[in-house]
């Protein structure tokens, strides 16, 4: 009879704790290892020698996670994905109140063990890994470029306040002219027109209607704030930043479109209505394409934060609240390509209008329609097909 052991692994950064338990639950192994590939082959190896068939479980699926699980796949294991807040929750059924790496990583095991609905991980794509890397470091960026333009907007309004409620900080064109001129008196010193010409040689859009709202904006301001020399200079440099960061943005767009249509399903991805290269990216990014992982257009909702969790107790029933748990970046994905389908695809647009017109307020609405689109979107990836306004069965009737 072929003996079965569950090993739990507490990932860290430097260094991960393995947990080894058998079918009764009684501690095999406990050992702390080096996030190193040399102590994991060794501790992978130690583990083998206990049991015939033996089934992984990490608390982290990716970072520093990441070494271990590439080397347990590599060697044909079969690891399971329990999160850090289902073993956060699960340590308050476990006898003592203390934490250590080691409690964590048997418990790990244990939930292993015991629970038929954790999912497996499985090995990711090159392209979809690439991609998350990639996404992510957009976020960061954009992020990065809200942070700058926050902090550009207060030290603007501190000494200009006029100037900074006539730009719009989002486009490019404000930001060259603050990395010129940054104060009233400087914008007075050069009249609209000479603004204008140092705005075109610049090929900055709209240069005139910019130049004439600056000059106006500095027309109403003529006293001068205490610190404003400074102030000036460092709002030059903030726009300096942005604009960097504002290219480095766009950059990083380019790298991910051309890898996003590298992809087998890219091209049926952005067949839907408001799904673009970026979306489509970190729609990759977050499911790997792989809908198996879901097993029904319901699983990817949930995952997704699109169906609704019911609370009920006693005589109260019927009560449904929007999940805690859910996958944020999947979530903007069905939200943000929703909403641009309202405003580009006729249909979709129907679809809002006529929620609208149930009573259902702006977020309800878009929420509904991201809702059906998960429906359409899980289809098409498994057929592999691209999105038609008359689905082909409707055709054949």
């Amino acid at each position: 009879m072929q003996r079965r052991i569950w090993a739990g692994i507490d990932a860290g950064k430097g260094h991960h704790h393995c947990v080894v338990i058998d079918s009764e639950g009684s501690k095999l192994l406990s050992r702390r290892v080096a996030n190193d590939e040399v102590e994991l082959l060794q501790l992978l190896g130690d583990v083998l020698a206990l049991g015939d068939e033996v089934t992984w479980a990490v608390d982290l699926a990716d970072g520093g996670a990441a070494l271990a699980i590439s080397l347990l796949l590599a060697h044909g294991q079969h690891v399971l994905y329990i999160s850090g807040r289902t073993v956060n929750r699960a340590s308050g059924a476990y006898r003592g109140e203390g934490k250590t790496d080691a409690r964590d990583a048997a418990i790990i095991a244990d939930q292993a063990r015991m629970r038929r609905d954790l999912n497996p991980v499985r090995p990711a794509d090159d392209i979809s890994a690439e991609l998350k890397l990639l996404t992510a470091r957009r976020t960061d960026l954009v992020c990065d470029r809200t942070r700058a333009i926050n902090r550009l907007r207060g030290q603007l309004t501190g000494f200009f306040p006029s100037l900074e409620r006539a730009l719009d900080l989002g486009n490019a064109g404000p930001l060259v002219l603050l990395t010129g001129y940054q104060t009233a008196a400087a914008i007075r010193r050069l009249d609209r027109s000479r603004l204008e010409t140092w705005l075109r040689n610049r090929k900055v859009r709209g240069a005139a209607a910019l130049a004439q709202a600056a000059v106006e904006a500095a027309e109403r301001q003529h006293t001068t704030v205490p610190g404003e020399s400074l102030a000036a200079q460092l709002v030059g440099t903030l726009a300096r930043e942005i604009a960097t960061l504002n290219e480095r943005i766009a950059e990083t767009d380019k790298l991910i479109a051309g890898r996003f249509a590298e992809h087998e399903l890219a091209e049926v991805i952005t067949s839907m209505p408001g799904i673009g290269p970026t979306l489509g990216a970190e729609f990759l990014a977050a499911t790997g394409g792989d809908m198996n992982l879901f097993g029904s257009p319901d699983r990817l909702a949930g995952f997704s934060g699109f169906a609704p969790a019911p609370r009920d107790s006693g005589r109260v029933s019927g009560n449904l609240h929007r999940p805690k748990r859910y996958h944020r970046g999947l979530q903007r994905v069905f939200y943000q390509s929703a909403l641009i389908s309202i405003q580009r695809h006729p249909e979709s647009r129907a679809f809002y209008d006529r929620k609208r017109g149930e009573g259902k307020r702006h977020t309800q609405a878009v929420i509904a329609l991201a809702r059906r689109r998960i429906n359409v979107l899980w289809a098409l990836i498994r057929d592999r097909r691209l999105f038609e306004l008359v689905p082909p069965i409707a055709k054949a009737a």
